[in-house]
């Protein structure tokens, strides 16, 4: 049956996106004898900016491309504003995509690669100058657009390419990686322009990456994949002051690692109790531990140990301390409280929750 892909948006007037809704139910890909996908679900709300986020190999830019139609499914139904677009081809599910190579024309100018999705589409060439000066404008090249790709930044190359993919007003965007070839400051910079731009427009966006802090930072709600899965779903928040598991756990943030004993509800680490997230469990664990939830003290009571090292990171120091069994335990505090190299310490553990896994 030839199910009809999701309608457009019209390419003419002013440059408005209305959100759609994005569903993925039950979906598998395998690779030969590598199962890339197992059974994932996924929904996106109209206008949501959702981050995939995971490791190498974890599933994501399969999961992407999956969406996008670049990777036939081998089951389960991918769904555009209510429509089941699995079947679908790439180019007729309103898409826009933005990659980690920026995939510009090197013999067209930066205005005739934003213009050339239009071409394909027939649109006449005064509305087609409109619409690309007005893609190049939002994303601050509209002073660029006679100049070629070797004339233009790796990030003003990026905007190209986000522009290009935002020029036809697809209903949803894919960003594939789209900031990882950039150095430090550029990368900060474009995200927050891609993020703004997003809004600004409303458009539903899936967003690829392997940067915890990137994927932090931009999205609404962040999925982190492990082996072909989402193991967790949530807001930035979530994730962090809650994750569900210590992949999560360890994966989103920075996290000590300690040896404890669980009771039921409450864990005994170093001594001290502190409650547990998640179902109550018994005996041996491995616990989770933000380091700005531990802190010097002088309190008699705290836990005894030496200073490895601190460095300084602005408006806050990361000092690692050495416990008396040698497990090494970081801790997040004031920049202005600088500790030396061997000297005594003691710590206090914060009484938030903390997920634990059984050894």
């Amino acid at each position: 049956m030839n199910v009809p892909p999701p309608t457009a948006a019209p390419l003419t007037g002013p440059l408005t996106v209305t959100g759609t809704a994005v569903s993925l139910a039950g979906i598998h890909k395998s690779f030969g004898p590598h199962v890339a996908l197992r059974g994932v679900s996924l929904d996106v709300r109209p206008g949501e900016f959702v981050a995939l986020l995971g490791p190498s190999g974890c599933g994501k830019t399969t999961l992407l491309r999956a969406l996008s139609g670049l990777d036939r499914i081998d089951a389960g139904t991918i769904s555009i504003d209510g429509t089941d677009v699995s079947r679908v081809p790439v180019d007729k599910r309103d898409i826009g995509m933005v990659f980690q190579s920026y995939s510009l024309f090197p013999h067209l100018t930066a205005a005739q690669n934003v213009e050339f999705g239009l071409r394909m589409r027939k649109v006449d060439a005064a509305r087609r100058a409109v619409r690309v000066q007005e893609a190049l404008d939002m994303v601050g090249l509209g002073d660029r657009g006679g100049r070629y790709a070797h004339e233009l930044s790796g990030g003003q190359q990026q905007r190209v390419a986000l522009a290009r993919a935002l020029v036809t007003r697809p209903r949803v965007l894919l960003l594939d990686e789209p900031l990882s070839a950039l150095d430090a400051k550029v990368r900060v910079k474009l995200r927050e322009q891609i993020r703004r731009i997003q809004r600004d427009l409303g458009i539903t966006t899936v967003f690829v990456t392997h940067d915890q802090e990137e994927a932090l930072a931009v999205a609404d709600r962040v999925a982190v994949m492990h082996d072909g899965v989402i193991e967790q779903i949530g807001t930035p928040e979530e994730l962090y002051r809650r994750p569900v598991s210590p992949f999560v756990a360890d994966f989103v943030g920075l996290s000590n690692v300690l040896e404890g004993v669980a009771r039921g509800a409450e864990i005994e680490v170093c001594g001290r109790v502190l409650p547990v997230l998640g179902p109550p469990v018994e005996g041996d664990v491995s616990v989770y531990v933000r380091p700005e939830d531990v802190a010097f003290t002088l309190d008699s009571g705290g836990v005894d140990a030496t200073v490895v090292a601190s460095s300084f990171l602005g408006s806050l120091r990361r000092t690692s301390v050495r416990l008396a069994d040698g497990t090494i335990v970081a801790v997040q505090h004031d920049a202005s409280d600088r500790r030396e190299p061997d000297e005594a310490v003691r710590l206090r553990f914060a009484g938030y929750p903390v997920v634990v896994r059984p050894r």
